[in-house]
């Protein structure tokens, strides 16, 4: 997943993104430990999703730069 994609998200699609991701880095894990993975560069690629998805909510949270908002469709004023 590219970094531009990721700031396109809100805080709460980049969290839950982010543990889908922990989860399935921990099934590679484990699956490789057991039996031979397909691509076993499928680890690498994911510690590294999870990396840049750590680091664009540290942005956010420290106001360096701000990810996306969405606003509430039914919220008319």
């Amino acid at each position: 997943m590219r970094a531009s994609d990721i700031r396109k998200l809100t805080v709460q699609e980049v969290e839950q993104r982010l543990q889908e991701a922990r989860e399935e880095l921990w099934r590679l894990k484990f699956r490789s430990a057991t039996e031979d993975l397909e691509n076993p560069l499928l680890i690498r690629s994911r510690r590294k999703d999870i990396a840049k998805m750590e680091c664009i909510l540290q942005e956010h949270r420290t106001d360096i730069r701000r990810l996306a908002e969405r606003e509430d469709e039914g919220a008319e004023t």
